[in-house]
């Protein structure tokens, strides 16, 4: 790893030399294509397999429940042993781990491809296959430094954010009208193929590197895991950012995982039903995808980080007036200009996150993020739906921004402005105990 001659270094700043932190510069780069193109077909093939089981097992069972239970299984192997998967992509390669990982992924989703499964046997084969996503999205991750250089990190985050948004769209729009129209396992079958091209693609466009953690050096998996979850709250600025994803993500989710619902409530509105939940559903993404792109392309990195806090602190804020009970395209409006702040400041969390992580700790530590993301998320859609089975969905999700704005004020009060991109260094692999 001390030269490669066919990518940055890690880490490495631009020179002179270096091509422009433009996207056509970022995609020059040869093995960020192919982790790119293979990210974008395994999501698509997650977002397949998800809108394809809530149809098959729907037609099996007939029950809402036990379809909505299907959908939040995808939750359950980030929140439980999330973070101990993906401590597993520090001690291997990257490549091998994402190889192994669509793999497993490909022969679990070709299992449902058999007729007459049991529904409770589809729920297993589910949860079974969702294992293989946090290692691989935490050696995805982790990788992304070495193939990107320093300098191009920002811009290369901004832009897997952003597809990640449109795959999200592009895998529930066809897995469900594939379902619905035709058949599920048409949508599963589609599924495995894609599995099978991310592996090949990153087999043959991402060349090998050694883990990052040493076999001498290895200890008990669950001690790895803790120094992860060390790392991450024990580093003041780690910290810092870790507080303010995990309070913007729970804060921002709660009107797309209402939109159905709120959608059936504005009846009075002109527009028909589907396209006002579609509306609302879509919002939030485009905005972030904007959001993402714009300031990355546009505004300077000491900037970006300086406007985190406000950013912050507008998630939530704008979507207040939704106490009101605005028409659906107002909702609609609203939930986009919160994207748009949630996807300016992400792109510079992201990054400054992975540039203070030492090399050997980033799997793990991105993987307690992605849990935490995940765990955010699930409960603020719990809290937030049992909320709504007793009141009008505009006073629960006015009230949550309120109360979101009011935590996010409290939050960046101790934001570390006085540390930017420039003089972020990577932290010791032993974090000091938080004090």
């Amino acid at each position: 790893m001390a030269n490669d001659p066919e990518g940055p270094q890690p880490d490495q700043k631009a020179t002179e030399s270096d091509p422009p932190i433009t996207f056509r510069g970022l995609f020059a780069l040869r093995e960020f294509r192919a982790v790119y193109t293979s990210m974008v077909i395994s999501w698509i093939g997650d977002y397949l397999t998800r809108a394809a089981v809530t149809v098959l097992i729907y037609q099996q069972t007939r029950s809402v429940l036990l379809s909505a239970i299907s959908f939040a299984l995808g939750y359950l192997p980030w929140i439980t042993v999330g973070p101990i998967l993906s401590a597993l992509a520090d001690r291997y390669p990257y490549r091998r781990v994402i190889i192994s990982a669509d793999l497993y992924r490909m022969a679990l989703t070709a299992v449902l491809l058999i007729p007459g499964l049991p529904s409770a046997v589809i729920l297993l084969v589910v949860l079974l296959a969702g294992l293989g996503g946090p290692p691989a999205q935490a050696a995805r991750s982790a990788q992304m430094p070495l193939l990107v250089g320093r300098d191009r990190l920002a811009l290369a985050l901004a832009t897997l954010n952003t597809t990640g948004q449109a795959a999200q769209v592009v895998g529930y729009l066809t897995g469900a009208a594939l379902a619905v129209s035709l058949s599920p396992r048409l949508a599963l079958g589609l599924d495995v193929g894609t599995f099978a091209l991310a592996a090949l693609i990153v087999a043959v466009g991402v060349r090998f590197r050694p883990g990052a953690v040493a076999p001498s050096e290895r200890r008990h998996l669950l001690r790895e895991t803790a120094e992860g979850f060390q790392l991450v709250f024990g580093h003041p600025v780690l910290r810092a950012i870790a507080i303010v994803v995990f309070t913007t993500v729970a804060f921002s989710v709660v009107p797309e995982s209402l939109a159905a619902s709120w959608a059936a409530e504005s009846a009075t509105d002109a527009i028909p039903q589907g396209l006002r939940q579609g509306l609302i559903m879509a919002a939030g993404p485009l905005g972030i995808a904007v959001g993402g792109l714009l300031f990355s392309r546009l505004v300077p990195a000491e900037r970006r980080w300086r406007l985190v806090p406000v950013l912050a602190v507008a998630t939530p804020l704008v979507l207040v007036p939704t106490l009101a009970g605005p028409p659906s395209v107002a909702v609609a409006v609203l939930v986009a200009l919160s994207g748009l702040a949630q996807g300016a400041s992400l792109p510079a969390l992201n990054a400054a996150f992975a540039l203070i992580l030492p090399v050997s700790h980033r799997a793990r530590a991105f993987g307690v993020m992605s849990s935490g993301i995940q765990g955010g998320q699930f409960l603020a859609v719990l809290v937030n739906g049992l909320l709504a089975e007793r009141f009008r969905i505009p006073l629960v999700v006015g009230f949550w921004s309120i109360a979101g704005t009011a935590l996010m004020i409290a939050v960046v009060a101790s934001w570390p402005r006085q540390v930017t991109p420039a003089t972020m260094t990577p932290a010791p692999a032993r974090a000091e105990p938080a004090g």
